[in-house]
């Protein structure tokens, strides 16, 4: 008997219906599959996991390239951060991590443990925040995941409100998986718990309030969840959960100890919720309309109807919650007929639901598209891509790095180097005094002057600045200018320009350069040729930077 592809499980036992988007389907499809391997995957790989066509598989990858959604490397299909904005915007729409997330981010400082927001997916648990410590045994989860909610704290809280369709479909799931395969970011069930055990945890919870997790997703792995109920309909709106390892404490040590804590919390964030009204913003229009130009371009290698339904899900975000079909036929630019069939199709796959109010919201599925493998990526391996392609048009090596700690020094975060003869030869890791280099001119321009450690000027070359009056000037002008040029202070014959790459809200985290011997350049000639592409690369990572960013921790180390 084959396998079971992703399209089997797409399409269900249920009909399609007759008006889905089969190319959409097939690109979810092909999105969750690479989802499901971590973020890459070959397209042999993915013909065999979808079970379509090879030149189905290079039409949707090409398309889903061309959105910045995946990039092809050589062999290998990998999932780029922009595609995180249809995540962004079921999680903007939600509200719940904008209006949560601090309060709880301050409880795991307090607590010193892990602290975790998920919001019921179906008969699953689905994180949408997590605050974690940096332990060797620490939580794995990633914004995201799916997680099956009988091994969950927070399971057995939504269980509580389930209706017998429900229950239904909860054993019938159980039956078909006995041993979790449907799950990726858990280990496979290694045995059964006694028969109704789940049930009559999901009964204590409507008395006590509160949940355990004993060790029920892996040995050591303890949790306690509090409900945060929807002030408007005292359904839960998410669970809270504290998480810890049996090192550190019991199940029942948890709940005796930090459940108190853990429910003060849950009171605040419900506070927030009430007293917090969501924010009217307006309707973003003609989403879709460069779909034209592209399928103008590529032919038949892009699968227009696919851009166009992928495109109808950033209709959603803060302030547009729920939507009706003419909302998002106008925030898209497209066709009534065609945003309807588009709807239709994500209704049937279960990343939209219909209203009673003729309206559509997101579902948290959305996050199966990708969000877990990206919603762990680093700056680093955000801009290497776009490193790699800065060298190839300018035909010099291309750094990222950031300041250290003591703010003296930078230190190499990212970097692709050219093929020649004599370049220059630096590493990832490698540290250099920011004074006299033109990314630590960058860094150090943003600070304010009372912030700076410039630590000792020393004299590297004849040409290196070592007043520290004359330096802040200098600084004060690469600030205003918006870039650095160091003209063989670091080093004899070295020459380097640099701009800053800019996190959400302005600040400088990094900087981005070229550097080259003096031979090749004159600085007028960096300033003509290459400062115009080193900023459209600032620009191409900040863009991701930020998408990715946006409802996650991005490392910019």
């Amino acid at each position: 008997m084959p396998a079971k592809t992703t399209m089997d499980a797409l399409t269900g036992s249920a009909a399609v219906p007759a008006e889905a988007v089969t190319p959409l389907i097939r690109g979810v499809a092909v999105l969750r599959e690479l989802t499901e391997a971590g973020g890459t995957l070959s397209p042999s790989a993915l013909e065999r996991a979808t079970g379509l066509a090879r030149s189905t598989v290079d039409r949707i990858t090409s398309t889903l390239a061309r959105m910045g959604y995946v990039r092809l490397d050589g062999r290998d299909v990998l999932l780029a951060p922009r595609l995180m904005e249809l995540g962004n915007a079921y999680l903007a729409a939600l509200r719940l991590p904008a209006l949560l997330s601090g309060r709880a981010d301050a409880l795991a400082d307090e607590l010193d443990e892990s602290v975790s927001l998920a919001v019921a997916d179906r008969d699953g648990v689905r994180f949408i925040h997590q605050a974690t410590r940096r332990r060797a045994m620490s939580l794995s989860f990633r914004i995201g995941d799916l997680l099956p909610a009988e091994r969950t704290a927070p399971g057995a809280l939504f269980a509580a409100e389930w209706d017998e369709p429900e229950w239904r479909a909860w054993r019938a799931r159980r039956a078909a998986d006995p041993r979790d395969q449907g799950f990726p970011a858990v280990p496979p069930r290694e045995h059964d718990g006694p028969e109704g055990e789940f049930e009559r945890r999901a009964l204590e919870t409507e008395s006590t309030g509160w949940a355990l997790d004993d060790q029920l997703i892996e040995p050591g792995l303890v949790a306690v969840a509090v409900p945060v109920r929807d002030p408007r309909t005292g359904r839960i709106a998410c669970a809270a959960s504290v998480v810890s390892h049996t090192s550190r404490h019991t199940a029942a040590g948890l709940r005796d100890t930090l459940l108190p804590r853990l429910r003060a919390a849950v009171g605040d964030m419900e506070r927030e919720l009430r007293e917090t009204e969501p924010a009217a913003t307006g309707a973003p229009s003609g989403l879709a309309i460069w779909t034209g130009a592209s399928k103008q371009e590529l032919g038949r290698e892009f699968i227009e109807s696919l851009a166009r339904g992928l495109t109808v899900l950033t209709a959603f975000g803060e302030g547009r919650a729920s939507l009706t079909l003419t909302e998002v036929a106008k925030a898209t630019g497209l066709a009534r007929a065609t945003a309807r069939r588009a709807l239709i199709t994500y209704e049937h796959l279960g990343l939209v639901t219909a209203t009673p109010h003729r309206t559509f919201t997101l579902t948290p599925r959305v996050l199966s598209l990708g969000f877990p493998p990206l919603s762990r990526t680093s700056l680093p391996q955000i801009a290497t891509p776009h490193l790699v392609g800065l060298t190839s048009r300018i035909h010099e090596s291309a750094s990222l790095a950031v300041l250290t700690p003591s703010g003296e020094e930078i230190q190499y975060t990212a970097r692709v180097a050219t093929n020649r003869v004599m370049s220059v030869n630096l590493t990832v890791g490698t540290r250099l005094p920011a004074y006299a280099t033109s990314m630590g001119r960058v860094l150090l321009a943003d600070l304010p002057a009372a912030e700076r450690t410039l630590g000792e000027l020393r004299p590297l070359t004849s040409r290196t600045l070592t007043d520290p009056r004359a330096l802040a000037r200098v600084l004060t002008d690469v600030r205003t200018q918006g870039h650095a040029l160091v003209d063989e202070e670091l080093e004899e014959g070295l020459r380097s320009i640099a701009v800053p790459v800019r996190d959400r809200t302005g600040t400088v985290v990094a900087a981005l350069n070229t550097a080259m011997h003096t031979t090749r350049r004159t600085p007028a000639e960096c300033v003509r040729d290459l400062l115009p592409e080193l900023r459209a690369t600032a620009t191409a990572i900040e863009r991701d930077f930020h998408t990715a960013g946006r409802f996650t921790r991005v490392p910019t180390a």
